[in-house]
């Protein structure tokens, strides 16, 4: 009776040693940061945000001096009223008071014409008369000629201080607009450029320069943490790593974290992270371990960077 309960209790405590939760696999917190630099140099103006404060999206984070930048931009802004104002001008026709002193001119080519008209008569009935010789009926028919020509021009002038410029002339204007734009557009975006906001809501981990020294073009100055690129990083041995998939979901614990904290496995690393330098026998393939990361399913104050944590797989993959 006696070796009858001991037996049974050996196997009782051998069914408990069995579905006793194994520890979890080791690993760690780790953050991808979002460093913020500008594409430009200059001297650090203001520094609106400290180590340690949490930001919000499009929030301002530093800006440059921009002295040189905010001139180029006057300058383009001047260049595209100029190229827009001289395409302006050759889409009309001319100015009326210029319209104006064609049309006089045309009327007193006009009156010309008249008189060198009835002056070509009179002549030619004197000369039929023989009072004046045939050259002055020569020079009269040339004087009407004359004005006869100079009426057809000015009313050729009149059509055209009516029209608009020809229309090579305005290409090249919109062209000198477009020109103009382009290189506004380019002004604003380098002068937008000395002032940096937060591309996402996160924490200030650090602030890398001071205001008044220099920032070198695409030095970051300062470094965020935004909530969602916390992420587990855990070591899993050779045996279980297959039994993993995309997607999975862990449970992650850690010292002053409360309770169990949920996660997703994002990536399983394709090579062991520790090979020992031996042929891979049944034995020493346990040794392997690989590289797997998990994003926590919702943000957690309590996973730090640098945090050790342990994190326990689900029954399946076990």
């Amino acid at each position: 009776m006696t070796s009858r309960l001991a037996a049974l209790a050996c196997a009782l405590a051998l069914v408990g040693c069995g579905e006793r939760t194994p520890a979890g696999f080791p690993g760690y917190v780790e953050g991808e940061y979002v460093r913020v630099a500008s594409p430009l140099s200059g001297t650090l103006l203001q520094l609106t945000v400290e180590r340690g404060a949490q930001v919000a999206l499009d929030a301002p984070l530093f800006t440059l001096e921009s002295e040189q930048e905010r001139a180029a931009r006057a300058e383009a802004e001047a260049r595209v009223r100029q190229a827009q104002a001289s395409l302006a001008n050759l889409e009309k026709a001319r100015r009326p008071p210029e319209i104006a002193a064609v049309r006089a001119q045309l009327a007193q080519a006009q009156a010309s014409l008249r008189q060198s008209e009835a002056d070509l008569i009179r002549t030619e009935k004197l000369v039929a008369d023989k009072f004046l010789a045939p050259q002055r009926r020569d020079e009269a028919l040339a004087t009407r000629d004359r004005d006869r020509a100079r009426v057809a021009e000015l009313n050729q002038q009149v059509q055209i201080a009516n029209l608009p410029a020809r229309s090579d002339e305005i290409a090249g204007a919109n062209a000198e607009v477009k020109a103009a734009s382009d290189t506004l557009a380019q002004a604003q975006w380098r002068f937008a450029q000395k002032s940096q906001a937060a591309p996402a809501a996160g924490l200030v981990v650090d602030t890398l320069y001071r205001p008044g020294e220099w920032v070198p073009a695409g030095s970051p100055v300062v470094s965020l943490l935004p909530p969602a690129n916390v992420k587990i990083r855990f070591y899993v041995p050779e045996p279980t790593v297959g039994t993993l998939r995309m997607g999975d979901a862990v449970t992650v614990r850690c010292d002053g974290c409360g309770s169990d904290i949920a996660a997703t496995i994002r990536f399983i690393a394709p090579q062991a992270e520790f090979t020992p330098p031996v042929i891979y026998s049944r034995e020493n393939r346990a040794n392997l371990v690989f590289l797997v990361e998990a994003r926590p399913a919702a943000f957690n104050p309590a996973l730090h960077p640098g945090l050790p944590v342990e994190v326990a797989v689900s029954a399946r993959a076990r």
